[in-house]
């Protein structure tokens, strides 16, 4: 498998954003950087962690063809699409807390109605993938209550398996690589590398040794710092109240691309994130957000993904 030089695009998928003049802009700036993949994130939604319904077609979620607009102007860029569809609910609620009694309870919501809703939303996009020929499909991301759910998982990827030949992924969440247990169903291993500043170097001997034993295949399908004084050492915060500070965040990426930049079993990062419209060039210094565009970082990523293209 190639090394991901990439970044994910479009998050959260506001309907609308996705085919404009100003989305093929963020597009046209997105290459630059030097990528050869990149993510499309976007929500389906249910109202709370209980829920059981997930919308897709609704008026707050992306239309088919915005979707399949994007995937095909990437690959028209020569770049490889992952699609990663990803619930979250209404209410505010991380996805990771979407859970429910493990046995069954008449008159209360369970997993057997969710289950059969997220397969029908994963689904539904895996056929896109297909279609779309995109290179890699996520069925999950940061379901953390839910990854104990073994069985449903490997039940779910072979769902996706009879409707698309790709690669298949499942995005964990921090300190989640070691505890999820159906690594052996999907084709690469990904989680979300928010780890702070100081913890990079024990956190990569972890790694290296999760890695090892299951042989396969292994990057962060997110990984990013917003630009704020105080993000680096909690870079999965985005209420983080601190202010604008885009050389916290340069010095993030400098940590950890020389923290992962010998490491074998590693191979690569979607880097978070990139909306469909960038703010102004202008107001990059200003920006407390992930994205990068305008920005040290920026310079930074552009060189050290010149760098891995080089090396091959």
């Amino acid at each position: 498998m190639e090394y991901i030089r990439g970044l994910t695009w479009g998050w959260v998928g506001i309907p609308g954003t996705w085919a404009t003049s100003e989305a093929e802009h963020s597009m046209a700036e997105a290459v630059k950087l030097g990528i050869n993949w990149v993510t499309l994130a976007f929500q389906g939604l249910q109202d709370e962690p209980q829920s059981t319904r997930i919308d897709f077609a609704g008026g707050d979620t992306l239309t088919d063809d915005e979707v399949i607009g994007a995937i095909r102007r990437f690959h028209r860029l020569g770049i490889k699409v992952c699609l990663k569809p990803v619930v979250n609910c209404r209410d505010g609620t991380w996805r990771a807390h979407i859970n429910f009694f493990d046995h069954e309870v008449p008159g209360e919501p369970g997993w057997r109605a969710w289950w059969k809703s997220y397969d029908d939303f994963i689904l539904h996009y895996a056929d896109i993938a297909e279609r779309t020929q995109c290179e890699m499909f996520c069925v999950g991301c940061e379901m953390v209550q839910a990854d104990r759910r073994v069985d449903d998982w490997r039940r779910l990827v072979a769902r996706v398996r009879d409707v698309y030949s790709g690669l298949v992924t499942y995005n964990c969440d921090k300190y989640q690589e070691e505890r999820v247990q159906f690594w052996d169903a999907v084709d690469v291993i990904s989680s979300s590398g928010y780890y702070a500043l100081a913890s990079w170097p024990a956190r990569v001997q972890q790694l290296r040794a999760f890695a090892e034993r299951w042989s396969k295949p292994f990057f962060f399908m997110e990984v990013g710092c917003p630009s704020r004084t105080g993000s680096a050492q909690a870079p999965y915060d985005w209420t983080h109240p601190g202010e604008a500070n885009p050389g916290e965040q340069d010095e993030f990426y400098r940590t950890l691309f020389a923290a992962l930049d010998k490491e074998p079993w590693f191979y690569g990062y979607m880097l978070w994130d990139w909306p469909a419209h960038l703010y102004p060039l202008e107001q990059a210094s200003t920006d407390r957000g992930y994205c990068m565009y305008g920005k040290p970082a920026a310079e930074r990523i552009r060189a050290y993904y010149a760098a891995k293209a080089a090396s091959g």
